[in-house]
């Protein structure tokens, strides 16, 4: 052959075999690659949560209840101290002069008594012998009337001057606790968490006490003040187990029991929330005071239960439709673009082009969901024998690597896993996702809202 007519051969071949070329690797790029997870058995637990803060049991302000100069202090933070122990000490000075005039005025009173006891001797005697002359008529009946009213007052007198000592000693008591009250001592048995003053400072303690100190009782046992939205307040009872975490630790999970549910409401822009307070076991001390705890109280729990992750029920391949009801993945305005998943799509089907209504693939995919693909471990949801549980949809890889749409009963969630009751096996690998950034990616959840613990109910997004 002349290489002018070879030449011209390929000029002519090439085109095609670049063509050719292309086609194959465009192929292979739209070909999705699935992401899968084996179904497992382990722990799923029905959780409601929270935040809280983290408080000792008993926490005791300690304050002065007279004012004064702080003279000497005896206990620092973090200081272990007992019932009865001298923290703080005032300046006496003063109190002791106001005790010693106290003291004093006490005996002044005492002496004012016995004076007012003389003068009663001396009027009862003249009243008994101007009785006795009058019965003689001695003297006038005025004189004997004196002399009763003489002595009747000096009686009298005799009583005020004992009231005098009563209230003199009840002022030399009064004296005698505000001295008492300048030694400050701790009320209980516990470690000092704060201290507000120092030496030399003047408190003040006028319809208020001043806080000295503030000491909690024992931190080996502990409590959270968790406050818990009303919405799930319901599911709340005393005697729960509690689960929590603190960001000084975050590899570490605490536990604790909720002790009681307060009735009082909190309501903190327009947000309605309860106090509920958990009791912890602090024997570590590795808690403190004031650390935000991240509540989970354990509602209900499943162990060694099979399991799926909740991205299993957000997936959508694209062209599928749901028969309850729902609208297609693919057709959908504003839904994802990308290559649906021929193998599962059914005879005649076809990439891109579905047969029937309901947008690209949705024929095939109808025809499967009705009944053209047997769902293993179990009948449909909603239909006649379905079992417990709230019905579900996952896709599990069959043959050649194609997902085919499962209906599974489902059980209790914590967010991350969902129990499944019925209709997978253990160790069937169901699709959470597309491996690679070039696929097209998973439609929303069933429900609608993203939410992994009802689906169902297909939304298309929209722009």
């Amino acid at each position: 052959m002349p290489a002018p007519r070879r030449r011209l051969l390929w000029f002519l071949l090439l085109p095609v075999v670049l063509v050719a070329a292309f086609l194959t690797i465009r192929a292979r790029r739209d070909t999705p690659r699935y992401a899968t997870i084996a179904v497992d058995r382990g722990d799923v637990a029905d959780v409601v949560g929270a935040t809280g803060i983290l408080q000792a049991v008993i926490t005791v302000q300690v304050g002065s209840q007279v004012s004064g100069t702080i003279e000497h202090l005896y206990a620092d933070f973090n200081s272990t101290v007992k019932k009865d122990q001298v923290v703080a000490k005032l300046e006496q000075s003063l109190f002791i002069a106001r005790l010693n005039q106290a003291k004093a005025n006490l005996a002044s009173a005492r002496a004012q008594v016995e004076r007012s006891q003389a003068a009663i001797d001396d009027a009862k005697q003249k009243y008994e012998r101007a009785r006795e002359l009058a019965a003689k008529d001695l003297v006038p009946p005025s004189d004997l009337e004196s002399a009763r009213a003489t002595y009747e007052g000096a009686v009298a007198q005799n009583a005020a001057d004992k009231a005098a000592v009563k209230q003199s000693e009840a002022a030399q008591n009064q004296a005698q606790v505000d001295l008492d009250h300048t030694v400050i001592t701790a009320p209980v048995d516990g470690v000092v968490l704060a201290r507000n003053v120092d030496i030399g400072q003047t408190v003040a303690a006028s319809f208020t006490a001043p806080v000295l100190f503030v000491i909690a009782n024992d931190l080996t046992h502990m409590e959270v003040n968790a406050s818990i939205d009303e919405a799930d307040i319901g599911r709340v009872r005393t005697g729960q187990d509690v689960t929590f975490g603190v960001d000084a630790f975050p590899d570490d999970t605490f536990r604790g029991r909720v002790e009681q549910v307060r009735l009082q409401p909190v309501t903190t822009n327009n947000v309605v929330t309860y106090n509920t307070i958990i009791t912890v076991d602090n024997e570590s001390l590795r808690l403190m005071p004031g650390m935000t705890a991240t509540v989970s109280v354990i509602v209900r729990r499943r162990d060694k239960v099979l399991r799926i992750p909740a991205a299993a029920l957000r997936f959508r391949p694209e062209g599928y439709e749901d028969t309850r009801g729902t609208r297609p993945a693919g057709g959908a305005p504003g839904g994802t673009s990308g290559p649906p998943v021929a193998a599962s799509l059914g005879p005649g089907a076809r990439p891109g082009g579905g047969q029937g209504t309901g947008g690209p693939g949705g024929g095939a995919w109808r025809r499967r969901a009705e009944g053209g693909a047997p769902a293993t471990g179990g009948a449909a949801p909603g239909g006649p024998g379905g079992g417990t549980g709230r019905p579900g949809l996952v896709f599990v890889l069959g043959p050649g690597d194609a997902p085919r749409p499962t209906p599974v009963r489902l059980g209790l969630s914590d967010g991350r896993y969902i129990e499944v009751v019925e209709g997978l096996e253990e160790g069937a690998k169901v699709v959470t996702g597309f491996e690679d950034a070039r696929s097209p990616r998973p439609q929303p959840s069933a429900s609608g809202t993203n939410n992994p613990f009802q689906p169902g109910r297909f939304q298309p997004r929209t722009r």
